[in-house]
């Protein structure tokens, strides 16, 4: 009995003693692998860390992108604005003067090109919107993740901190095992999906941003030169005008010093019918009181000749005369059409000039189109 109790008793140490050792050995493996886990996800924290302040950076960059558009947007309606007044203005001049000339034919071109512009810039801001989203959805991903790790390192960091004086009182209880949801590969791969996803929406937004300040360049130089190739064309057209006008009041200059020449021409002519009909009206008389002559005096002698040819001929000048007053007012009243006709053409380049030259020009010159 003796024996049998000895040797269960150093049994019993035997077993004590190889417990507390294989306790504290694994105690001190799990550690290990405890200190490993949380350099892993200390590790890989780092790297989501590393993305997530990447695509923040990209989401504030495009934010700041989005508001330039934004801003090149409102620009560009107000050169448009003008654009259409200007075309309004237009239609107010004469209808002889509404043919579309180079000044309209570049307007159009202009209005084509603000609203092109316009419509792009509307699908620009569309698209940094759209990825914007993109982007705050892998930020999304990133942050839980980093969040549930930050929660894992945590509680690992705990359970490494544990050691046995710490529950040397406490009661066991019965612990159901948990059940893990995914495996060491898994849980690799879940975070290498939002790093991938990540590092894919910031090249995307790299090459967005590339393609916006294209756009915004490309814009504003077709913008520019459209706006000076409508300019010149104001410019050509002013001077047309001008010259067409000068020309016109020049004319109209030699029509009313040549109708003024006509009148005086009349007034001669009219006058002068008044004197030739005193010496016509002295023949009538003497030819008159001469057939009062008795009998066989009325002779026809060198006298009576040279008074029915002294009659036949002031007749034949004072019609001459009168012809030629008639003529000098149909040319008159030709002239006095001519008069009206390039007055009236006058004041319909005046006008035209008005709206090109004051109107229009007053209207487009504030503007001043430059790199959005």
């Amino acid at each position: 009995m003796r024996t049998s109790s000895e040797a269960l008793t150093t049994e019993s140490q035997r077993l004590i003693s190889e417990a507390d050792m294989e306790s504290r050995n694994m105690q001190q493996d799990t550690s290990k692998k405890l200190e490993g886990r949380i350099q892993d996800i200390q590790s890989l924290r780092k790297e989501l860390e590393g993305r997530l302040e990447e695509i923040l950076g990209e989401i504030d960059s495009l934010t700041a992108l989005k508001n330039r558009v934004e801003k090149a947007l409102e620009v560009c309606l107000e050169p448009m604005k003008v654009t259409m007044l200007c075309l309004e203005e237009r239609t107010k001049r004469a209808p002889v003067e509404r043919a579309c000339d180079e000044v309209e034919a570049e307007l159009l071109k202009e209005r084509e090109v603000f609203e092109d512009v316009v419509s792009l810039l509307k699908r620009t801001i569309e698209q940094i919107i759209e990825q914007i989203r993109l982007n705050r959805s892998a930020q999304y991903y990133l942050e839980n993740d980093l969040k549930d790790k930050s929660q894992a390192q945590n509680i690992d960091g705990s359970c490494a901190l544990m050691v046995n004086y710490s529950f040397k009182n406490s009661k066991l209880t019965k612990l159901a095992l948990p059940t893990m949801v995914s495996s060491p590969e898994d849980w690799q791969r879940f975070s290498g999906i939002n790093i991938s996803k990540a590092e894919q929406e910031k090249a995307n937004s790299c090459s967005l941003r590339m393609l916006v300040e294209s756009v915004l360049e490309q814009t504003a130089t077709d913008m520019k030169r459209q706006f000076q190739a409508s300019a010149s064309a104001f410019q050509m057209k002013i001077h047309e005008t001008k010259t067409a006008k000068a020309q016109m009041e020049d004319q109209l200059s030699r029509v009313l010093s040549e109708l003024a020449s006509q009148q005086r021409n009349m007034k001669a002519l009219l006058e002068a019918v008044i004197e030739e009909e005193i010496p016509l009206g002295v023949a009538q008389a003497r030819l008159s009181a001469r057939a009062q002559r008795p009998g066989i005096e009325q002779c026809h002698d060198l006298a009576q000749a040279h008074l029915i040819t002294e009659l036949e001929e002031l007749t034949a000048q004072i019609n001459r005369m009168r012809k030629a007053a008639w003529q000098s007012e149909t040319e008159q009243r030709n002239l006095i059409r001519c008069q009206m006709d390039l007055q009236e053409n006058i004041e319909i380049k005046a006008n035209s000039l008005y709206i090109d030259e004051v109107i229009c020009t007053q209207l487009r010159e504030p503007i001043m189109i430059s790199k959005f």
